[in-house]
């Protein structure tokens, strides 16, 4: 039986669907940082919340949209990003893709370039045969039907043996506290694998991320070197980013 703050932080959850520890704290500020995730894991046991690290979320809302969801979703901060992205590329190089619906735009405008681009999106994958120039690598794995993501240990396997220059990697959710997070722990692997394996890693993150937050962490701010919006960063995250040395575009 829940006791009375049990209900109102389950209540509370429910209706921002993701929160913080921060919030949370703030919400009880009688009660300690303790007192407040021994009731998130009462919350847990019992089904009624997902708690992962610096949160917890709402257990209706504890994966992503399908990718024709997303891809219905803020185009026109996707094609900003995507633009970005494209500064940092140089000719000559590789690239690691992942299967964000942002990469899908940043493939849709890359030029025709010599690259060897490797991805775990089979939609980015068909809108690179466009191009000429590009050797495109589709990686092996299991597929996602939601996502349309390939993952799981070949996955894994196969991109531990490749060196890549330069990572883009899409969110699903991010704060200072929590990193950046995604929806599935076979995605985060992949995204978390590529950021430790690229002598550059980049990630892409529109305005509407950072009041999200997904399950699974696969990076904080201090372990990339890029993060490219769409939008101008909250003051808090603004301020953490800087302190991580992160250039933002």
């Amino acid at each position: 039986m829940y006791n009375i703050r049990q209900e109102q932080m389950r209540d509370f959850i429910e209706r921002k669907n993701v929160v913080t520890i921060k919030e949370l704290q703030e919400l009880f500020p009688n009660v300690s940082l303790m007192t407040v995730h021994r009731d998130l894991d009462m919350l847990e046991q019992t089904g009624a919340v997902v708690k992962f690290r610096g949160g917890a979320k709402s257990v209706r809302h504890t994966v992503d949209p399908e990718f024709t969801v997303r891809m219905q979703e803020n185009n026109t901060g996707k094609l900003t990003i995507a633009k970005k992205a494209l500064e940092l590329i140089q000719p000559h190089t590789s690239l690691f893709l992942d299967a964000s619906t942002t990469n899908l735009f940043l493939a849709r405008n890359l030029p025709d370039i010599n690259l060897n681009i490797f991805t775990t999106g089979p939609s980015i994958a068909v809108e690179l045969c466009r191009l000429h120039n590009p050797v495109v690598t589709m990686c092996c794995g299991t597929i996602n039907r939601k996502n349309l993501a390939v993952s799981g240990q070949n996955t894994l396997e196969m991109l531990e043996n490749i060196n890549i220059d330069m990572a883009f990697i899409g969110v699903s959710g991010c704060s200072a506290e929590a990193g950046f997070t995604c929806g599935t722990e076979a995605d985060m692997l992949v995204k978390r694998m590529m950021i430790r394996k690229a002598r550059t890693s980049v990630v892409m993150c529109s305005h509407e991320k950072f009041s999200s937050l997904m399950p699974y962490t696969f990076a904080t701010l201090p372990d990339v070197d890029y993060l490219i919006t769409d939008s101008h960063l909250p003051e808090g995250f603004a301020k953490a980013a800087k302190d991580a040395a992160v250039r933002v575009l």
